[in-house]
């Protein structure tokens, strides 16, 4: 069985080696998104907080960046709880989904001036992104990334039963023998770093698969709820209400922060349609990471709609939202996303560390059994052509 075991480890690895260090190294990358975008850009994302300044209103600050950028509409607008951050606008225009018609702008709340603008296919980790789960080839990427995540999955499974120790050898099998050959290291390497993260880069790997195909997403709705049927969140309809001359941005602010007082990010998204309504995504920072609850509001006015909390969900909903902060390591904070990075470095090592040994298994020298047998096959044919 192990022999099988092997074969199928050493060829699913080959054939999903490139793409497997694609989508580990890209994956590293994203672990700390927001903690180096924050550092290496921070003008894009902080500002001077006057004292006795107060903001501009948002509704100014949306109709000015609609002026400077005419082809683009609002997508979403961030909206930090500290004073010194800037506001972010996702313009899109064409095709939203696609990061060449995005544009990033971030505005100075108290001048109301635009700090700087970043096309989406321009900035460092949309195209990371972009890489890591389609590797820039849009749907036919996402299908090679989908079953390179299957492969590797059964990859994680078989090279833990190949790692596992016969009752001689098992100290051998936990621990790196820094002082052996560049082969006996190499494996040591590949197979013992790879046994001490193999269970998060199994959860990773799992989670990854929800993304990539639809019977896995299913599946998870089914441990759940007890049914596939995925719970369709569509906002609510609303009039199309313009040019009231309400400053109903703002209002929208002020009815989240009231309605929901608890300290966090508010993202107000705008629909596709004038007839469906604009919510506004609040994130709990005082529980773990991707938690949101949702109020809707009806455009040019403000009237709240409809509340939509995240414990009022479907345990399925609650558990697809936990999917995210799981696969990125982001679930609870710095601590975890360490874990995520780790893993994901070693992840990136093993399909190179595992093309060595299959490298030197390659160009491996005659065993002592075979040299023997050599002069004496050579002995014996010349004794028969002197007897002959």
């Amino acid at each position: 069985m192990k022999k099988i075991f092997g074969w199928l480890h050493l060829w699913l690895g080959i054939g999903s080696g490139l793409v497997v260090l694609v989508v580990a190294g890209t994956g590293s990358l994203l672990v700390f998104e927001e903690e180096l975008e924050h550092a290496f850009r921070s003008s894009f994302f902080y500002v001077d907080a006057p004292a006795n300044t107060s903001r501009q209103p948002l509704d100014n600050l949306t109709a000015y960046v609609l002026r400077e950028n005419p082809k683009y509409k609002v997508l979403t607008i961030g909206i930090e709880p500290e004073a010194n951050r800037s506001i972010v606008y996702l313009l899109v225009k064409g095709k939203p989904k696609e990061i060449k018609n995005q544009l990033y702008v971030a505005v100075n709340p108290y001048s109301g001036q635009i700090i700087s603008s970043v096309a989406g296919n321009k900035r460092f980790f949309s195209v990371v992104l972009q890489l890591h789960r389609y590797l820039c080839m849009g749907e036919t990427g996402k299908i090679i990334t989908g079953i390179s995540c299957s492969i590797f999955t059964i990859l994680i499974l078989t090279g833990l039963i190949l790692w596992w120790p016969k009752r001689n050898n098992r100290k051998q099998r936990f621990r790196v023998k820094w002082n052996a050959s560049f082969k006996r290291l190499n494996w040591d390497i590949h197979a013992v770093f790879g046994f001490y993260v193999h269970i998060i880069l199994f959860v990773i790997a799992i989670t990854g698969l929800v993304w990539s195909y639809k019977w896995a997403n299913s599946l998870l709705y089914l441990a759940f709820d007890g049914n596939t049927k995925q719970q369709k969140i569509v906002a609510p309809t609303s009039r199309a209400v313009e040019n009231t001359g309400i400053a109903y941005l703002d209002r929208i602010v002020a009815t989240t922060n009231e309605k929901l007082p608890y300290e966090g990010k508010i993202t107000i998204r705008f629909a596709d349609s004038d007839t469906l309504a604009v919510s506004a995504a609040k994130e709990n920072r005082s529980r773990h990471d991707n938690v949101s609850d949702f109020l809707y509001f009806e455009a040019g006015t403000a009237k709240l709609l409809k509340v939509r909390l995240y414990d009022n969900e479907s345990a399925g909903t609650i558990a697809r939202r936990w999917v995210y902060p799981i696969h990125t390591g982001s679930l609870y904070g710095v601590p975890t996303k360490i874990l995520a990075l780790i893993a994901a470095l070693v992840a990136f090592t093993l399909p190179i560390s595992g093309f060595l040994i299959w490298m030197g298994r390659k160009k491996k020298k005659p065993t002592a059994k075979a040299k023997k047998k050599l002069p004496i096959n050579k002995t014996v044919n010349s004794r028969v052509q002197i007897q002959s």
